[in-house]
């Protein structure tokens, strides 16, 4: 079921949060189908151009977890799951080879500057590079610093049109 309010489930899970602390060590794991909710929540926090809604979401989920080169990840400690990655994989011409590319990523705000969203970039780079990838790149205007903090270089504009 969907949460019926994705505001009041996000304060519940902030609570479930509370006991997180900075010593406490997340761990990055491919996602599973019983992680849709959580993953649900934290796009609905993260998304700005749209509205996440249950049933497209459930939809897109289950499909990307059935596709090779699509990536879901997602970062826990404990039963915490704190934040979520979701790449993928495809041949480049420019780049000689494969290459990665995060299409999202969402920490919640009270685990940032915890390591959770730089363990989820280096989980999802190091399974690129096991299988032969060039780069990792990403289309983002927030977060700057922390790409940058993580090695990464501002390269390109990002264009779109919605259709």
């Amino acid at each position: 079921m969907p949460p019926q309010d994705v505001a009041s489930s996000a304060k519940d899970l902030v609570v479930a949060f509370a006991s997180v602390t900075d010593r406490e060590e997340f761990s990055v794991r491919p996602a599973d189908a019983g992680d849709a909710e959580v993953v649900f929540e934290l796009a609905a926090m993260m998304a700005v151009s749209f509205t996440v809604e249950w049933e497209p979401f459930l939809r897109s989920f289950a499909a990307v977890l059935e596709v090779p080169d699509a990536h879901v990840l997602v970062a826990e400690s404990g039963p915490t799951v704190g934040g979520y990655l979701l790449g993928f994989e495809h041949p480049a011409f420019f780049a000689n080879g494969p290459v990665g590319w995060v299409e999202e990523i969402a920490v919640r705000e009270h685990l940032r500057r915890q390591h959770v969203g730089s363990r989820l970039m280096s989980a999802f780079e190091d399974g690129v590079r096991e299988r032969g990838g060039r780069l990792v790149a990403l289309a983002t205007t927030r977060a700057s610093s922390f790409y940058e903090a993580i090695g990464y270089d501002r390269y390109a504009a990002y264009y779109r049109t919605y259709l």
